[in-house]
Order: structure tokens, then C-alpha cells, then sequence
């Protein structure tokens, strides 16, 4: 593609500052380790933070640390990356899909409520595509029923909730650094939290259940190799140095889709600006009008493909996704859900996209919406 959905920025100085560690005998669960973890904590507010191989290994640590055992069950959107269902169902527990706000796209504490039952254990939020989530009602809903809270902000680093960056709310906070996330680490992923025994627990199981105390063949946990090498914590660190500036680019890019964008009819694009959030830009997804279906979506990705230009549909609901059809959950109605995942259609969004790719991706969009808008009046 010659405009692609997703690229990491890397810099030269980040480059230099991985080729250092291999110049080292410490290439994992060394120092840069430990300071990625210290800069991560500090920049979120929390007490702890663990490094991990990715966020859905931070997921499953979550579920693990808390306790979350077969047959409990755990409310998630079904809008939202296969991994936060999977790591509920890891432990041979239940996912409980429950609908989203049309506005944010994530979890309606409305209808959080009604999916609580005597199995209910805790609440998986996502903030998805870096928009908070209604972090002060669905935390009073976990406090009345004596639910865990784990935010899954994989796709909102610097996010705000009420001037707090998301991830020190809940019980425990996930981190992804995917190469298409705001910051990477190729892979990798961060636990924070406040919690001095969720801390220490999954640092032991994300190295094979080793204690900090024990010797290297000596295991207290039924653990695994959830390690992260310091090549990639030492990227992290050089990453999180620029988060600000990488954040306030983000949101300028998301500011020109929308003035290029704003009068077409057929499109609804997201809230730029939310009350009581900071929105961090992990990926800028618009909707087509509800007068469009999922195969018109398709072709519109297809067509844009062809010129060159990637586009994606975030998300595919995960209860309709062909490998929960044999896996045990439960959906509450998903009415949003369904109809938002049909239609959503996400532009190419990435630090280094220029405002003139960003102008012939939205003049083929344009073009292509044209289309197909004349083919339809033509059939009928």
C-alpha cells in the first residue's frame, strides 16, 4: 500500500539505544527492564507497574492475580480486539458481552447492571480506540455489586479520565505496544497498578513463577514465559520520552480527517472532543450512515485498496467472530454493537502520514462514496 493503515515511528536515537543493549551480557530481566517499569508507573500514577511480552499477556496476568477461575463470569464489550474475551476464557471462565454507548464505543454502564449475576467476578473495560470510558459510573457499579475492575487501555496510553491518565483507576490497568499503538515496543505490554499483591503476583508468573527470592530452577507459581527482552524496554523508554509530542500529533492528524470530512452527508465521524477526557489517538474510525450495509463497507475498502490506500474495519464483534461459536459466553443484547461494527470504516492514521496523503485519502473517499451512491440510485 502506498498509504498504509498503521507504521511505527521509530527514530534514529531509538535505533542507537536497542543496538546498545546488544553490546551488553543483560539481553533480558536486566536494567532497562526495571526502568521502563519505573518510568511507565510514574507517568501513570501508580504505585506498580510490570513489563510484559504483550498486552494480552497483561490481560491474562489480570485474570490470573484475581482470581478469576471457571465458571465465573466477566463482562466485556464484544466491540473491542479479540484478546480481552480470550483472556477471560484462558482461565476457563465466562465472557458476558455486554452492549456499547453509540457515542464512545465503550461499555454503556446502563446496561452494565443487568448483566450482573451471583457468578458475576469482575468488569474488563476497554477505552477503545484511546477514548475513556465511563471510568466514574462503572466504578460505582463495581463497588456497589464488590466487583474487580480491570482497565484494558491497549489502545489508550495518555488517555485522561477526569484529569487522571486511564490505567490507575480500576484494580489493575493493561498497556499494549503493538507496532501500530501510539508507542512501541515491537511487542510488549504493561500491568499497572496499586495493588502490592497483584504486582507481586504476576511478576512471578509472567517468569515461570519464579519469586524475585528464588533461585532460577526454583518455582512457587504455576507461571509462564511472559518475559519482555530489554531490547524492547529500552525502546519503550526512548518511546515514552516523546508520548507528548506524539499525542499532540496524533490529535492534529485526527483534527485535519475531520475538517476534511465534516460536510459529507454520509459519514459520521467520531466526537473530537469528549467532557471530562483527553482522547488519545490510536486510531481514527468513522462510520458510514446507517443507509450503508457491511457489504457496502467492504467495497469501499476494496475500492480504496485498490488505489493504494489501506483501510480497516475495527471492529468485528467477537461473539460473531467463528471461534467463540464453539466457546462458552453469553451475550447480552447487542443492538449497537451489531449495527456501529457494520459500518465502521478506519483511515490511515500514523505520526508520520503527511496532509497531502491525508488529502487524497479523503478525496478518494469522497470519490468512492460518489460511487457508490450512484450505482445504488441506479438500481433502484
Amino acid at each position: 500500500m502506498r498509504i498504509p493503515l498503521a507504521a511505527p515511528d521509530v527514530t534514529e536515537s531509538e535505533i542507537e539505544a536497542v543496538s546498545a543493549i546488544l553490546r551488553t551480557p543483560r539481553l533480558s530481566m536486566g536494567p532497562k527492564l526495571e526502568e521502563f517499569e519505573r518510568a511507565m508507573a510514574g507517568y501513570v500514577g501508580t504505585s506498580h507497574a510490570i513489563a510484559v511480552n504483550s498486552g494480552t499477556s497483561g490481560l491474562h496476568l489480570c485474570m490470573r492475580a484475581l482470581g478469576i477461575s471457571e465458571e465465573d463470569e466477566v463482562i466485556v464489550p464484544s466491540f473491542a480486539f479479540i484478546a480481552v474475551a480470550n483472556a477471560v476464557r484462558y482461565e476457563r471462565a465466562v465472557p458476558v458481552f455486554v452492549d456499547i454507548d453509540p457515542q464512545t464505543l465503550n461499555l454503556d454502564p446502563q446496561r452494565i447492571e443487568e448483566a450482573i449475576t451471583k457468578r458475576t467476578r469482575a468488569i474488563v473495560l476497554v477505552h477503545t480506540f484511546g477514548c475513556p470510558a465511563a471510568l466514574r459510573e462503572i466504578a460505582e457499579i463495581a463497588r456497589c455489586h464488590h466487583l474487580y475492575v480491570v482497565e484494558d487501555a491497549c489502545e489508550a496510553i495518555g488517555a485522561e479520565y477526569d484529569g487522571r491518565k486511564v490505567g490507575s483507576f480500576g484494580d489493575a490497568g493493561v498497556f499494549g505496544f503493538y507496532p501500530n499503538k501510539q508507542i512501541t515496543t515491537g511487542e510488549g505490554g504493561m500491568i499497572v497498578t496499586n495493588d502490592a499483591r497483584i504486582s507481586a503476583l504476576a511478576r512471578k508468573l509472567r517468569n515461570q513463577g519464579r519469586a524475585d527470592s528464588c533461585e532460577w530452577l526454583q518455582h512457587e507459581e504455576l507461571g509462564y514465559n511472559y518475559r519482555i527482552s530489554e531490547m524492547n524496554c529500552a525502546l519503550g523508554i526512548e518511546q515514552l520520552k516523546r508520548l507528548d509530542a506524539i499525542l499532540e500529533r496524533r490529535e492534529a492528524i485526527a483534527r485535519e480527517y475531520q475538517r476534511r470530512l465534516e460536510k459529507q452527508a454520509d459519514l459520521e465521524l467520531p466526537a473530537i472532543h469528549l467532557p471530562d477526557r483527553r482522547i488519545s489517538w490510536f486510531v481514527y474510525v468513522l462510520r458510514l450512515s446507517e443507509r450503508f450495509s457491511g457489504s457496502h463497507r467492504d467495497r469501499i475498502v476494496q475500492e480504496m485498496a485498490s488505489r493504494g490506500i489501506a483501510c480497516g474495519r475495527y471492529f468485528a464483534p467477537i461473539h460473531l467472530q467463528p471461534v467463540y461459536r464453539s466457546q462458552a459466553h453469553r451475550c447480552m443484547n447487542l443492538e449497537h454493537t451489531e449495527s456501529i461494527a457494520r459500518r465502521t470504516l478506519a483511515m490511515p492514521f500514523f505520526n508520520r502520514i503527511t496532509n497531502e496523503q491525508i488529502e487524497e485519502v479523503c478525496q478518494s473517499l469522497v470519490e468512492v462514496l460518489g460511487n457508490l451512491r450512484s450505482k445504488s440510485q441506479a438500481a433502484h
